[in-house]
């Protein structure tokens, strides 16, 4: 796909906007104005939701979930454990941390392969509870990942002060209450 424009908005404000509009100049070049385009492997729509990404992200795990389950009976479960986080955890959690504070929905989708991967790696029947797999094989659920690599970056970011484009947004929080280790 060539260099295409993307115009983001709310419902209304998109309503007014790319009904006249058909290509956008920039620098004297004329853009096409698309519905959606994907930007290092991330899907962007107009409205900014996830809704396509998390689709896009599903239907490929799904895909390679379906692989390893035709090809399980000639894997230990060491290396379909190994197959499964590194083609499918690998694709839960890129770009995951965009995803925080997007809708349930959107989560839920994600957790549902997660749960598939994990049925398939085990063994276990479609209708066995996740938790307990989830758990077996050491994964976090889908949103506790999200969480998770929050938290790591924005340790590393204040930790170390790098990248520094992001470091000044990151301000240490003070205590006003006195402890009693502080006595």
């Amino acid at each position: 796909m060539g260099q295409v424009a993307l115009i983001t908005g709310t419902t209304a404000q998109l309503h007014a906007v790319t009904s006249a509009v058909s290509s956008v100049a920039v620098a004297s070049v004329k853009l096409p104005v698309a519905n959606e385009m994907k930007v290092l492997g991330v899907v962007l729509d107009r409205r900014m939701t996830s809704e396509k990404h998390v689709t896009m992200v599903a239907r490929s795990c799904h895909y390679h979930a379906q692989t390893i389950r035709h090809i399980l009976h000639l894997l230990s479960m060491e290396l379909a454990s190994t197959l499964a986080c590194s083609l499918i955890l690998t694709r839960l959690d890129y770009c995951n941390s965009l995803l925080h504070g997007s809708h349930t929905s959107s989560i839920q989708t994600l957790q549902h392969v997660q749960n598939n991967a994990a049925r398939i790696v085990l063994q276990a029947p479609r209708r066995c509870h996740a938790n307990t797999l989830l758990r077996q094989l050491h994964w976090l659920p889908v949103r506790h990942r999200i969480n998770y690599k929050l938290a790591v970056m924005t340790y590393k970011i204040h930790s170390t002060g790098l990248p520094a484009y992001l470091s000044h947004h990151i301000n240490p929080r003070e205590t006003t209450r006195t402890l009693r280790s502080d006595t």
